[in-house]
């Protein structure tokens, strides 16, 4: 079961959430240039047949791409424990399940953002923000798991 959100409990979990959605964009080029060096070591060497391969550089690119690995995992399972949603790594975009008149929503926030001032329907997605209004605080609600 999903955990549903207040507009105030979601702004109370920001700076933790900030700090591991900001390390997680941080680390991402880092596993994604190992990664590519490392996928384009094994297409050379398969196109050729075998090839020389520096083993401390592939080695350094390996260990590289497992540390930022790790430092993604880490930093994601972080979020999910805390029952955000990670929408887009690239920008550090993160979703609060909350209730809408009984229907989930998220409400929406990207990193940089001082608060929490939009929410979109769950098949809206960014494009679909609306500002939070009088309505919304008054018809929204947050619900704890069991």
């Amino acid at each position: 079961m999903s955990r549903y959100f207040t507009l105030k409990e979601a702004e109370n979990l920001l700076p933790q959430v900030s700090k591991l959605i900001g390390e997680a964009v941080a680390v991402k080029p880092r596993y994604q240039e190992a990664e590519e060096s490392m996928q384009a070591l094994m297409q050379r060497i398969s196109l050729l047949g075998g090839t020389v391969v520096d083993r401390e550089s592939a080695l350094k690119n390996r260990n590289e791409r497992d540390r930022a690995s790790e430092q993604l995992k880490t930093a994601l399972e972080g979020i999910q424990e805390f029952g955000c949603v990670v929408k887009d790594l690239d920008i550090g975009l993160i979703d609060f399940p909350t209730l809408f008149r009984g229907e989930e929503v998220y409400l929406c926030w990207k990193l940089g953002e001082t608060a929490i001032e939009f929410w979109h329907g769950v098949h809206e997605g960014f494009a679909g923000r609306k500002p939070i209004d009088s309505d919304f605080l008054a018809n929204h609600r947050g619900e704890s798991p069991d």
